[in-house]
This record gives structure tokens, sequence and C-alpha cells, in this order.
């Protein structure tokens, strides 16, 4: 199992706000430091375009529904 963090923006927020934000965020992932830092605590940034990142939480949701449905796992 692994554990990843996003960001996410409401609907309707403006492309170049959402292009914007990606940019700055991945530029602050690829600095040297913020790696170390990453590294140190174990960790591995990953970076996706906006389109990207959307693919991966849908490849993630139906891994994990495969893996609940797989499991008969049940809410309480």
């Amino acid at each position: 199992m692994s554990v990843w963090y996003g960001a996410g923006v409401p609907k309707g927020t403006p492309a170049e706000v959402i292009d914007k934000l990606n940019r700055e965020i991945n530029a602050g992932l690829a600095d040297p430091k913020m790696k170390a830092q990453f590294a140190d605590l174990g960790n591995t940034p990953l970076t996706f375009s906006p389109a990207g990142f959307g693919k991966f939480i849908a490849e993630e949701t139906e891994k994990w529904a495969k893996v609940i449905r797989a499991a008969n796992i049940k809410v309480e």
C-alpha cells in the first residue's frame, strides 16, 4: 500500500490558475532541498500535469475498488 497527497481546487477554477498552481507546486517538488527533505522521510515526490493527476486518481480509485470488492469489505 502507498500513501499520496495532492492539491485540488474548486470546480470552475480558471485553467490559467490551475496551470500556475501546477507549475509552482511541481517546481517546489523539484527543488533539491525539498527532494532531500522528502527522501529523509522515506518519500518520493511525484509530479503530474493536471490531466495526469486526474488519471492517477482514477487509476488509484479503480485499483482499490477491486481490492475492496475482492475482499468483500463492507462499511460498518
